[in-house]
């Protein structure tokens, strides 16, 4: 069996689904992993059923792939990210896949938080795993304040770290630059990106709130630690790498305005 085709994981995702739309433009064979026992129906994308968790059903949906688009991440029980990164890479090496490409957040290694430290364990096992790799750091998506501003919301006042600053970009354009990576071979830590504009915490609220129509006070809290002191040196934002495009006002324009 020829291995020409791409995989992605974590397809069902925020980012999965945009590497995916992209991901079929290539005209090369694309699977996508699920953990689910119905498969999506999905024209131009094989789906298999697998868990990464425990690294049921990987071996047959690796079969014939190429390289693997690795977007896949359970933040609510981030511990699993680990075990679940081993095997993807065991059965990486099975099926004889010559490229992984893992999406990273810009910041892991500045701030001691715990999905970060994860986050960069999971780096750590890409670069010391004999696969060729690429790995891309990325700022925050807008879709994730969109919903932290969504529950914050609930409350009188709306909560915010001071004095840290963020560069939120679109996850279209990561996905663009993750299958322009899968195209272009192994290149190790490629440059991070990151959107157009650093905004502070309390700018971000205060425009989302305006956009969905609520009124609240936007509260800057001080943040104690290591956590707090990394966030506000600006270790969320890569000013220097702000080639994204698509600006926050045009997602709150688009998804959020009432």
């Amino acid at each position: 069996m020829k291995n020409d085709g791409i995989m992605v994981t974590g397809a069902t995702g925020v980012l999965g689904r945009e590497v995916l739309e992209r991901a079929r433009r290539t005209g090369l064979p694309v699977r996508a992993l699920t953990r689910r026992a119905v498969r999506p129906g999905d024209a131009g994308v094989t789906w298999f059923t697998g868990d990464l968790a425990s690294g049921a059903g990987l071996d047959e949906a690796f079969a014939g792939v190429r390289t693997i688009i690795h977007c896949a991440t359970d933040i609510r029980h981030f511990k699993n990210d680990i075990p679940a990164f081993h095997h993807l890479l065991e059965a990486a090496e099975r099926a004889g896949i010559e490229h992984v490409v893992n999406i990273s957040i810009v910041g892991i290694d500045r701030i001691p938080y715990p999905y970060y430290r994860i986050k960069l364990e999971g780096e750590r096992l890409l670069a010391a795993s004999g696969i060729g790799w690429t790995n891309l750091r990325a700022t925050q998506f807008p879709e994730l304040l969109d919903r932290a501003f969504t529950v914050l919301s609930k409350l009188p006042v709306v909560i915010v770290p001071a004095r840290t600053v963020c560069q939120p970009v679109d996850p279209g354009e990561v996905a663009d630059r993750l299958v322009e990576s899968a195209l272009d071979g192994p290149a190790g830590q490629v440059p991070d990106l990151a959107g157009p504009t650093v905004y502070t915490a309390d700018r971000l609220a205060g425009s989302w709130l305006r956009a969905a129509g609520k009124r609240r006070l936007v509260l800057p809290v001080f943040i104690p630690g290591k956590v707090g002191a990394g966030s506000r040196s600006g270790a969320l934002t890569a000013p220097d790498r702000a080639v994204g495009r698509r600006t926050w006002e045009e997602y709150l324009a688009e998804k959020v305005a009432r």
